[in-house]
């Protein structure tokens, strides 16, 4: 496949994906109807990494796509960044309030001012909904707890032209609370085995320090903080942009989410909390960008990665 860069590329990539049924366009950038094949893509992917992660033998519990507001507002997603939220609006009025709704909407009109917030927001990371539930179990069990909350839609408010930045994506992700040698070294061994990964399904990713979207004039400082204590790491693939893309993310957070939530450990101190996420889209896209739309066609150490036999076992090196 030849390479192009820019937004040419993005433009010539989502219309192959169009084209092949991978992507069906919705009219709204950044949300697109996803094919069948696609679709198998992303979940064989995701059954590779449960099968890497299965030593861990982690809880894996299951959360649905909100999330309580007090949640958002309690994690401090509002103070960092605002600009990516989502925000659950409903109509509670009567009769003529509705009527004039319906109207309006029906001649394109604004009909905004007839609803009002909910008291449930858009999930913005698979992790946030574990935290107040570990936080009701009371104090941790010695050497803390390992989650495995699957592959969960979330969402960001980021429209972009660009078919790797989507709107509502899966994020498949790993939790780990506990003492912080322990979250450490858990994450390390992660990013080990995400490199495994990356190499086995045929993708050159490269791994490098990173730090959050944060929002406002405090939010050069927040990153550079970030950087400087080396809390964030991102495995970057090329996909459709000039610069890679980050696919993964590798995240320490110290006690922050421990003393938002109240999360102790055995003995009462705050737990510190370390989370890893696989944007299964954009891996999924990767894919089709580095073997092409035809799945037949692609490695055979590849496919024997995400369809192994029934009788063997993944590739996992």
């Amino acid at each position: 496949m030849t390479a192009v860069t820019g937004t040419n590329t993005q433009q010539q990539f989502l219309d192959e994906l169009v084209q092949h049924g991978h992507f069906f366009p919705s009219g709204e950038k950044g949300v697109y109807g996803r094919g069948m094949i696609f679709e198998e893509v992303r979940n064989r992917f995701d059954e590779f990494v449960t099968r890497v992660g299965a030593d861990d033998k982690p809880e894996r519990p299951r959360f649905p796509p909100i999330i309580p507001r007090r949640t958002l507002e309690k994690a401090g997603y509002l103070k960092s960044f605002p600009q990516l939220c989502g925000v659950i609006y409903s109509f509670a009025g009567k009769d003529a309030a509705a009527l004039d709704l319906a109207e309006r909407a029906a001649q394109g009109q604004d009909w905004s001012m007839h609803l009002s917030m909910t008291d449930v927001v858009m999930v913005p990371a698979a992790c946030y909904p574990a935290y107040p539930a570990m936080a009701l179990r009371g104090p941790l069990p010695k050497g803390g707890v390992t989650l495995d909350l699957g592959g969960s839609y979330v969402f960001r408010n980021e429209p972009s032209g660009d078919p790797a930045r989507l709107q509502m994506f899966h994020q498949r992700e790993m939790v780990r609370i506990g003492e912080a040698e322990d979250i450490l070294a858990w994450r390390e061994t992660w990013m080990a085995r995400a490199k495994n990964i990356f190499e086995q399904c045929g993708l050159n990713a490269s791994f490098d320090l990173a730090s959050d979207p944060f929002f406002g004039r405090g939010g050069k400082l927040m990153a550079n903080n970030q950087r400087q204590q080396s809390l964030k790491f991102e495995a970057l693939v090329s996909i459709a942009s000039a610069e890679p893309t980050a696919v993964s993310s590798f995240n320490f957070h110290q006690e922050h989410f421990g003393s938002a939530f109240g999360i102790q450990l055995h003995d009462g101190a705050v737990a510190n909390s370390a989370c890893l996420g696989f944007g299964l889209e954009r891996i999924t896209l990767a894919l089709f960008r580095a073997h092409g739309m035809d799945i037949a066609a692609w490695p055979e150490a590849v496919r024997n990665c995400l369809w192994p036999s029934s009788t063997g076992s993944a590739r996992q090196g």
